[in-house]
């Protein structure tokens, strides 16, 4: 049985944050609000936490998971950035953006596409992300909550509590999310290439490729 906290999207309580984060720190998975969707999430290295998110959603071995950062200076830690890919980073972060990067080698295998040795990063601007990571003091590994089938993200909290109930750890309620998803951009080997629109305008990406 999940846990489901109520947390306030604009000034998160910090108690429940904490509790929140313990459970990360566990082995837990997590659902939680973003600035795009909401999202669901465990730290980096848990790998039975991993293989339930690529359960609950059905991911083969080829699909990206998203390290979700606090800031630039933790991203740059797990991708390989050029003076390009920075400067767009730095303009449209944090924000409703998935960046593909080559990874470096601090990025455990199992969260690599197989053949192109690729992760997604973002910089949410939501506050209970941000608290979230800033708590935690690393990245969350991350993939949008749409379920198999669907099309548009899970955005109730009452509906994931009562179908995800016994899938993840904690439900956090954050009020209703988004039904976007992240706009994702390839920054991968000095080329710009909106793979997905979302809730990010992809305009000026669109104007680099």
């Amino acid at each position: 049985m999940s846990q489901f906290f109520q947390v306030h999207p604009e000034n998160p309580q910090p108690r429940l944050i904490k509790q929140a984060v313990e459970i990360v720190r566990k082995g837990g998975v997590i659902v939680y609000p973003t600035d795009s969707s909401y999202a669901v999430g465990c730290r980096i290295g848990e790998k039975s936490a991993v293989d339930r998110i690529r359960h609950l959603r059905r991911l083969d071995d080829k699909h990206n998971f998203t390290l979700v950062c606090r800031d630039l200076s933790q991203l740059g830690l797990f991708a390989k950035v050029d003076t390009v890919a920075f400067r767009l980073l730095r303009t449209y972060t944090p924000g409703p953006y998935t960046f593909i990067l080559n990874a470096t080698r601090e990025v455990p295998r199992m969260l690599l596409h197989p053949k192109r040795r690729t992760i997604g990063l973002r910089v949410p601007v939501h506050p209970i992300a941000q608290a979230l990571l800033a708590e935690l003091g690393e990245p969350l590994i991350s993939s949008s909550l749409i379920l198999p089938g669907e099309e548009l993200p899970m955005s109730d909290p009452y509906e994931m509590r009562q179908i995800l109930e016994h899938q993840v750890d904690l439900v956090i309620d954050g009020g209703f999310g988004g039904l976007e998803a992240s706009t994702v951009v390839s920054l991968v080997d000095d080329e710009v290439e909106v793979l997905r629109v979302g809730c990010g305008d992809p305009t000026p990406f669109a104007e680099l490729a």
